[in-house]
């Protein structure tokens, strides 16, 4: 005696849900590390950008050979540099990660050789400074967060 097998509607209902199951799965494990490991550029003409990428490569390419690596600490809210960048004119604008406050231009005043200490002091909390050393012909821009 032999038993057949009935596919019934509790079984197609079973087989629909685990295949979209593994559909959504997938598709939140793949959008997960996607948002977690590159935020993304945003460019105003991607025609463009992609035409000068090269130029930025090696404008890139000169930065590093200068060697300026700065590092940015926050003293008493006031932004202090350290760099190898001897005599060069240093600024910077601080941008609040949220937006929430609005940017803060910065000068900076050379108090030792190659020891850049701001003008300005910032408001507390978490900031994204970008930092400009122009010296002569060379120049260079770091992006560096700092909380003050």
């Amino acid at each position: 005696m032999t038993r057949s097998f009935r596919f019934t509607g509790w079984h197609m209902f079973a087989t629909i849900a685990l295949f979209f199951g593994v559909v959504i799965g997938v598709n939140m494990t793949m959008a997960t590390l996607a948002t977690r490991t590159f935020g993304g550029v945003v460019v105003a003409n991607s025609y463009v950008a992609s035409q000068e990428f090269n130029g930025w490569l090696k404008a890139a390419e000169a930065q590093k050979r200068l060697g300026w690596e700065p590092k940015l600490e926050s003293i008493d809210q006031r932004l202090v540099v350290a760099t190898s960048a001897r005599h060069a004119v240093a600024t910077a604008v601080a941008r609040h990660p949220l937006g929430r406050l609005p940017d803060v231009a910065i000068r900076f005043t050379e108090t030792a050789p190659g020891r850049f200490v701001a003008d300005t002091r910032l408001p507390a909390g978490r900031w994204r400074v970008h930092l400009t050393f122009v010296r002569g012909a060379d120049r260079a821009d770091f992006v560096r967060d700092v909380a003050a």
